[in-house]
């Protein structure tokens, strides 16, 4: 982990200066931590801030704003976005190389949403709380449905209590063995979250655990855990079930072996769910607001530019009872 300095001169006339006051630390971000070996990767996209500065074309913000950053921000102009396609955009604005984890940016205005009501660290959580909600939407859950979550960082944690919140009756949850102070934090947040099952891989059989209650197994999997976690997916989803993923990996381990005659057989529904460009930031705004998510449940520690290594380090490790760890570049 490096730290540099760069200035920031004034803005374009289509763009503001904002002052960063939290950035969420993503499981991507601990990916080009842990694994990344190519030039420097800029780091932080789940950020809170202040409008400081605006160019002189900018309409509808001023100095003092409190906004949040999307990191993709869809065109609005492209035939998929004139479509009612967004999602597929591929001519995106972004951040421009600049990390998160920083103390200011420049940003193109369409690039912010205003917020208020929340604190800035609270705030900060919209962006991985839309990831997960975009999954549990893509997910379809039926109304008393049964949904298995492999994965106990952040956003599967956030995706379980949301998948309740839409109407599943049943909800289980992956981790890895509760021998760290990680683990068992994130373990016992997801019991008070609702969560109707934990399963500890590597200790416990995910296929047993769940089949033990639902014998041809779950409607939904949402898989926020790498792509080997898929193979576990592939055993508890029931016939005609679907399986929503995000879960990513960049050290290598990217790569699966999947039978297409069992998807086909047993009509199993793949989606993938890729947070590009940003959708739903309003309506995470909202759930935060309302409490659907608290923040307070998740943001276990705050950190600043002196203590980012050792943070890092024990996300990696699990050394340390972290859930989420959110840095304030301004202190």
């Amino acid at each position: 982990i490096q730290e540099r300095r760069a200035q920031i001169g004034a803005p374009d006339d289509d763009h503001v200066i904002v002052k960063v006051h939290a950035c969420g630390v993503c499981g991507t971000d601990i990916n080009f931590v842990r694994d990344w070996e190519e030039e420097h990767m800029p780091l932080g996209h789940e950020l809170s801030a202040e409008v400081v500065e605006v160019g002189k074309n900018v309409p509808g913000l001023k100095p003092g704003d409190r906004v949040i950053v999307e990191d993709c921000t869809m065109c609005g102009v492209c035939k998929d976005c004139k479509c009612g396609n967004p999602q597929f955009c591929r001519n995106m604005y972004d951040m421009e190389g600049q990390p998160g984890m920083g103390q200011y940016m420049s940003v193109r205005f369409n690039c912010v949403d205003k917020f208020d009501g929340l604190d800035y660290v609270t705030a900060c959580l919209t962006e991985p709380l839309a990831v997960s909600l975009t999954s549990v939407l893509l997910a379809d859950i039926p109304l008393g449905g049964s949904v298995v979550v492999l994965g106990n960082g952040p956003l599967g944690l956030m995706a379980a209590k949301l998948a309740k919140a839409r109407g599943a009756s049943f909800v289980a949850i992956t981790g890895l063995p509760a021998d760290n102070e990680r683990e068992k934090a994130r373990l016992t947040l997801a019991e008070k979250l609702g969560c109707d099952m934990t399963i500890q891989t590597g200790k416990q059989s995910v296929e047993d655990e769940i089949k033990s209650s639902f014998p041809d197994g779950v409607d939904r999997v949402i898989v926020s855990s790498p792509p080997e976690s898929m193979y576990d997916a592939f055993k508890v989803i029931r016939f005609g079930g679907t399986i929503c993923f995000f879960g990513l990996h960049f050290g290598g381990r990217d790569t699966i072996q999947v039978s297409i005659n069992d998807m086909v057989f047993r009509k199993i529904r793949m989606i993938p769910c890729f947070a590009e460009p940003a959708i739903n930031f309003p309506l995470s705004t909202q759930l935060l607001k309302e409490g659907v998510v608290l923040a307070d449940d998740l943001i276990t520690h705050k950190f600043g530019f002196d203590d980012a290594k050792d943070i890092m380090a024990a996300i990696v490790d699990g050394s340390k009872p972290i859930v989420k760890a959110v840095m304030l570049p301004n202190g």
